[in-house]
């Protein structure tokens, strides 16, 4: 079978940290608390928040935007949740990423009553999710940088201004998995150093160049093409 982590990912998009928050409670009161095994707690857990809650407060109050100490607390009780889960999950923040503030007028001015997003503002919840991270010691992702790091980013890595393309996305994979190459993590958590599930040689594999022997798929990459390779080098060369 390979290397095969158990992924859940769950989206919530157009929601700011308070409707996160909110969701939350109601999901851990429905839960079954204490009859919960910390063995069947998440291995990792990736947040990423941040985009949203830095849009540029509206006069009526309505709108996602969420101040920057408040926003600080919802990420502070959201990384302490998460820890307490299990002595064996661990945690990657995603800070808020860069914004194309020209396509999003281009895209989106039709739809919304003001560009609420800035470049700037996006790099102010950026730098506070990164200070919390190191004050928690938790394991921290720069987007806001790494993404601007490429000379046509403001292009290249957006549909709209806001979303991210195949190009934006592969560079937050590059950087998931500079975390997880580099964490000292017992067990480790990076894809290589996983063990291999069913990863006896089995007659019933396809069969070698040479003709007399199958090829142990457990030890290959097949199924994700050259991504994760390419990923792996650039890892290398940086």
């Amino acid at each position: 079978m390979g290397r095969c982590p158990r992924r859940l990912v769950r989206s919530q998009g157009r929601h700011n940290l308070e409707g996160v928050l909110r969701m939350e409670l109601e999901v851990r009161s429905r839960s079954p608390g204490k009859g919960v095994s910390k063995a069947t707690q998440p291995s990792l857990v990736i947040v990423y928040f941040g985009g949203n809650d830095s849009m540029r407060p509206q006069p009526s109050g309505l709108g996602p935007h969420v101040p920057l100490p408040e926003y600080i607390e919802n990420m502070r009780k959201i990384a302490n949740y998460l820890k307490s889960l299990s002595d064996c999950t661990r945690i990657i923040f995603l800070s808020a990423p860069p914004i194309n503030e020209e396509k999003i007028r281009e895209s989106l001015s039709n739809k919304f009553q003001e560009l609420g997003r800035t470049n700037d503002l996006c790099r102010e919840y950026s730098e506070a999710c990164l200070q919390l991270c190191r004050e928690m010691k938790i394991k921290a992702v720069d987007l806001w940088t790494a993404i601007q790091k490429r000379d046509d980013w403001a292009t290249a890595c957006f549909t709209d201004g806001i979303h991210l393309t195949s190009e934006g996305s592969k560079i937050v994979v590059d950087e998931i998995l500079r975390v997880l190459e580099e964490a000292d993590w017992e067990p480790s958590l990076y894809w290589e150093s996983m063990p291999s599930e069913f990863g006896e040689d089995s007659p019933h594999y396809p069969v070698g160049p040479d003709g007399k022997t199958t090829v142990n798929l457990s030890d290959g990459n097949f199924h994700m093409g050259d991504s994760l390779s390419n990923a792996r080098k650039r890892l290398r060369l940086t």
